[in-house]
């Protein structure tokens, strides 16, 4: 039997996306071999590939502009590698502090140029509990890009309304809330998402670029880290990890099979009004730290009044069929994240258990 999966990454994958890679695991097609045997440069593969393209392209409406590229090293590579293409010693770069991912992205463009703070949400207790509002920003108009985190999974804070940043390409790390609603791309100079949150498996990142920004890229670092090189092979300049892009492609068919990014939009601010709603009635016993203006859709955070009671809450939660329920280990408390795969009918399970818990122990 299935668990009700809650973690923060990798995450849960649609049941039909798994199953799909069951059917075709030992035999791809008829081919006589799995997926993962296949040759990245054979036929078989090649339409797996551009077929994951095509649906990634159709799902986000992403204009011509624009490329979708495959990459490796997680979103954490991309902290170095997109400074890596686009700062030199003397150039700046403004980062928005939201969180401990955009903290590391600035960590490591400082080995490249001189990134900037242009804005921070940190409160005096060094948490994140909100995302900085449009007047916080100061942005310096002659910045190389724009760099933010659209979601953040350990403080559980969201951009709802994406920064104004005037004629400086906006670089937006999405890796945990990408797919979740329809978004303009076309704002968005580079946008990378490490995949294993609700596109698929971990070891496979997904960029969409604006193409005349990449072309601005340095030609003065190895090949294997520009991002034209990639560009210019369709993702495929070295093997890449095929079969995470398989099972991406598998995650693609569903979301556009359900009814596209409109549908799961519905499903995912359903499921955290519920979840939401069942802190926020119980609000002497689940302590939510997100201002509401800020609260994500993805990753929702609540301390319950002690320790004890927390390690209890995860204990008995698992014994009831959920796992993942567990705090970032610099945080603590509780963390339920709501991706794609994550059901309604999921959430309104732990809902259940929560009211029932606040009965027990509160």
């Amino acid at each position: 039997m299935r668990v009700i999966n809650f973690n923060a990454g990798p995450a849960g994958l649609p049941l039909p996306a798994l199953e799909r890679a069951r059917e075709e695991l030992l035999d791809f097609q008829g081919s006589g071999m799995s997926i993962m045997e296949h040759s990245h440069r054979g036929k078989e593969y090649e339409a797996v590939h551009n077929e994951a393209i095509s649906l990634l392209t159709e799902l986000l409406a992403i204009p011509p502009t624009h490329q979708v590229l495959f990459l490796q090293g997680g979103a954490s590579q991309q902290f170095a590698q997109v400074p890596m293409n686009y700062l030199t010693p003397e150039a700046s770069a403004d980062y928005l502090m939201t969180g401990v991912w955009s903290e590391k992205a600035l960590d490591e463009a400082r080995y490249y140029g001189k990134p900037r703070i242009a804005a921070t949400a940190i409160n005096k207790e060094k948490r994140y509990t909100r995302v900085p509002a449009q007047a916080e920003l100061q942005l310096d108009p002659a910045a190389t890009y724009v760099h933010m985190t659209s979601n953040n999974t350990i403080y559980g804070t969201q951009w709802h309304t994406f920064p104004e940043v005037g004629r400086v390409p906006l670089v937006a790390d999405m890796s945990s809330d990408l797919l979740w609603k329809p978004i303009d791309v076309s704002r968005f100079a580079f946008i990378y998402a490490g995949a294993q949150k609700n596109v698929g498996p971990s070891g496979i990142v997904l960029i969409v670029v604006d193409k005349e920004f990449m072309a601005r890229g340095r030609q003065d670092i190895p090949k294997i880290f520009r991002y034209t090189t990639y560009a210019e092979n369709n993702s495929l300049y070295n093997t890449p990890p095929t079969f995470a892009i398989y099972l991406c492609r598998n995650v693609l068919a569903w979301i556009k099979d359900v009814g596209g990014l409109k549908q799961i939009e519905q499903w995912n601010r359903e499921k955290g009004d519920l979840l939401y709603g069942a802190i926020d009635r119980h609000a002497d016993f689940y302590r939510a730290p997100v201002e509401k203006g800020s609260r994500s859709y993805m990753n929702v955070v609540f301390q319950l009044p002690t320790e004890a009671l927390n390690d209890t809450f995860v204990s008995e939660a698992k014994k009831a069929g959920m796992v993942g329920l567990k705090g970032h280990r610099s945080t603590g408390g509780i963390r339920v994240s709501l991706y794609n795969a994550v059901t309604v009918d999921n959430v309104k399970a732990l809902v259940s258990f929560m009211d029932q818990f606040v009965q027990k122990h509160g």
